[in-house]
């Protein structure tokens, strides 16, 4: 098991639940250290006062808060910890909602609960049963790191998983984001809902990342004396094309299929109509349909006028033949 990251409680009604928090996840990035270059040596962060630029130890680093220019009181740890607050060493159940009505955005840092001793096994499993029937989440709060949270409890495999929260004024309005109002067609949306269900799969256990196998890879071959990999041969999209977006979707709903060896008719484009207008009909057939009658008119006149000039020419040789 990992090191518990903190130990308490959970606290359910009149149920205390003994727990330890562990975390959910692990970290499998590639960390580089800061080197001088000229030597390999290490370059580390030091940590400098700076009203007398000399370096201070841990023990003489404190909190502090700045209330005023000029102005900072400092906050000890004993402050904090003789904090009147009853989640600091609880994680306090407040409410239960659906599980539908959490806002993925709220969600943070993910850790398992793990049963803290003997006495914790039959309340744990008791909350745990509770959670599994139904599709409600838990609303927790608890305290950590010197400030109070907003948690989520759920089951995962067996397991009590707590989410950190954010608060709901933590979360910035996206509406200012929004691009301007435009209007897509149906048969756009319909292509784009296809595409969906081609690329629909059961779970994502299949993905890994290959950028940090990439970077492996050239660490390795670094430090053998090898070559370094050959980057990925691959076509560079143009920044800024403008593409036709039923075409676009179209070729995606396609290759989705080759992909998947899907057999069945290919992907069909459908032009991309212009806009109605009021009257049902649109511009662009208005200009071309008055520009087909104008050309009509013109020619049968053109031609009435070349036959009228054909019989006058006819007539008046026969009048000079008769003379």
């Amino acid at each position: 098991m990992p090191r518990p990251l903190w130990a308490g409680a959970i606290s359910f009604g009149l149920v205390t639940i003994p727990v330890k928090i562990v975390s959910a996840t692990e970290d499998h990035d590639v960390h580089f250290h800061r080197v001088h270059l000229a030597d390999m040596g290490r370059v580390r962060t030091r940590k400098v006062c700076e009203l007398d630029d000399q370096v201070v130890s841990q023990d003489e680093i404190g909190k502090g808060y700045e209330v005023s220019t000029g102005e900072t009181v400092t906050v000890t740890d004993e402050e904090l910890e003789q904090m009147p607050l009853p989640t600091a060493k609880a994680i306090e159940i407040v409410a239960f909602v659906d599980a539908g009505t959490i806002d993925p955005v709220r969600i943070s840092d993910s850790y398992y609960l793990a049963a803290d001793g003997q006495v914790a096994a039959k309340p744990y499993t008791l909350l745990r049963k509770a959670l599994e029937r139904s599709s409600k989440v838990a609303v927790a709060k608890f305290a950590w790191h010197g400030r109070e949270r907003l948690g989520l409890l759920r089951i995962r495999e067996g397991a009590i998983v707590l989410h950190s929260m954010k608060w709901p004024d933590e979360v910035r309005n996206p509406q200012e984001l929004a691009p301007r109002a435009v209007e897509v067609g149906e048969e756009e949306i319909e292509q784009a809902l296809q595409l969906a269900d081609r690329m629909t799969i059961e779970d994502l256990a299949g993905f890994h990342d290959e950028y940090r196998q990439a970077l492996e890879d050239i660490i390795a071959a670094k430090s053998e004396g090898k070559p370094l990999p050959s980057p990925a041969e691959g076509e560079e999209k143009g920044k800024g094309e403008v593409v036709d977006l039923m075409a676009a979707l179209n070729a995606s709903v396609k290759a989705a299929k080759d992909s998947r060896g899907e057999d069945g008719e290919d992907a069909t484009v459908h032009e991309m109509r212009p806009a109605k207008k009021a009257d049902g009909r649109t511009a662009p057939a208005k200009k071309k349909a008055a520009s087909s009658k104008t050309a009509a008119a013109k020619k049968t006149t053109t031609r009435s006028s070349s036959a009228k000039k054909a019989t006058g020419r006819k007539t008046a040789a026969k009048k000079r033949s008769a003379s």
